[in-house]
């Protein structure tokens, strides 16, 4: 493998960081965390339809691009740097990755088009009320109802669940356990019985929700894929998901490692820049040594995911959990080395160590995670 960003992934992590360094600044994120979608639909639609960016991993003929999960991660990175508000992780990551996984060839002809165009958005709904982190902590339960499927669903946690077009959601058959009885089923988000409510979340850059499917039924062709057989896909969409987090993470620390070392160059005490006290230099280098080891994991899990082998499992959990450590540690140190203004609404060290702490345990926390990595190695 090598590790290295070729020239074309060069050009578009560049264009990339130059569009969002203009259209994802600190007042667009204030505009959007105020809002009630909590994005914005102007810079989704540049983002899908003018860059093609939620088209990014789609195959090319269901209307992507056909590139890959390294791609994908590197635009995640750059958007974790700008703390971008877009419906990209709920739709193109989450969704998307699951289509593919799950779908039958005419579901996706179906619906991966609209989703690479940004006409639609969807998103996946598959934690109960208390948390979790995979198909084994689904207690959502679904039964064959005439023709079709009646669902007994409460969702939480799911990723700009209030305002999607349509929903994936995950059930079992009663009795069923760990990937056994899982059924994916695509329910459009105005559904008759379905009740979603918006979150009061500490981040305010990413929307949560809450979803209910009181005994709702649905029809034969919602569902995704075979009857009982979802629970791999989505462990695996999962998996491949988890990267596209961790990397997220990677160019959130990095942001925190930017502006802890601009503002300890202009910021002065006795005298001199605090950037000069041994105490701040260390603190600049450990995060330094953080940010870099957990790009090193993603890019590494990355290109497992491209590969498809038999480590991706491993390396999806290393990934999610040492950048999960890595951007919180960052965020933190940022914080104290900005000292009292850190907190302060005027600047955006705060707005990161919110979205550290909430992307730490979206998808798996660090310790779910290192149980995943303690099971693959054979502990």
């Amino acid at each position: 493998m090598d590790f290295r960003f070729n020239e074309e992934q060069d050009e578009l992590r560049a264009m990339a960081r130059s569009f969002l360094e203009e259209n994802s600044n600190s007042e667009a994120i204030r505009r959007a965390m105020d809002s009630e979608l909590g994005w914005d639909p102007e810079l989704w639609g540049q983002l899908a339809r003018e860059l093609g960016w939620a088209a990014v991993h789609i195959p090319e003929a269901y209307g992507g691009l056909g590139l890959g999960h390294v791609e994908l991660i590197a635009l995640m990175e750059i958007m974790g740097e700008h703390l971008t508000c877009a419906p990209f992780l709920s739709s193109t990551v989450l969704s998307t990755n699951l289509i593919l996984e799950a779908g039958h060839e005419a579901q996706k002809e179906a619906l991966l088009p609209a989703l690479a165009e940004g006409e639609s958005r969807a998103s996946l709904a598959f934690a109960h009320r208390k948390g979790g982190a995979g198909p084994e902590d689904i207690t959502a339960t679904v039964e064959r109802s005439g023709d079709g499927y009646r669902i007994e669903a409460e969702y939480g946690f799911v990723v700009d669940g209030h305002s999607a077009d349509q929903l994936i959601v995950a059930a079992r058959t009663p009795g069923s356990q760990g990937l056994d009885g899982i059924s994916l089923f695509l329910v459009p988000g105005d559904s008759d019985g379905m009740v979603r409510r918006a979150l009061p979340t500490m981040d305010q850059t990413r929307r949560l929700a809450e979803v209910d499917l009181p005994g709702v039924v649905v029809p034969a062709e919602a569902l995704l894929g075979e009857w009982e057989s979802g629970g791999q896909a989505l462990l695996r969409s999962l998996q491949l998901s988890a990267i596209a987090l961790a990397a997220e993470q990677v160019g959130g620390a990095q942001a925190c490692l930017d502006m802890s070392v601009q503002y300890a160059t202009e910021r002065e005490q006795f005298g001199r820049a605090i950037g000069s006290f041994q105490a701040i230099k260390h603190k600049c280098a450990d995060m330094m040594v953080w940010v870099e080891s957990a790009r090193s994991a993603v890019y590494y899990a990355a290109c497992a995911a491209n590969e498809g082998g038999e480590e991706l499992s491993a390396c999806a959990a290393l990934a999610k959990a040492y950048c999960s450590d890595a951007y919180f540690q960052c965020a933190g140190e940022a914080i104290q080395i900005h000292g009292g203004v850190g907190f302060t609404w005027e600047y955006d060290v705060h707005l990161h160590f919110k979205r550290a702490r909430s992307s730490e345990h979206l998808l798996g926390d660090p310790p779910y995670h290192r149980e995943r990595v303690a099971r693959e190695i054979g502990l």
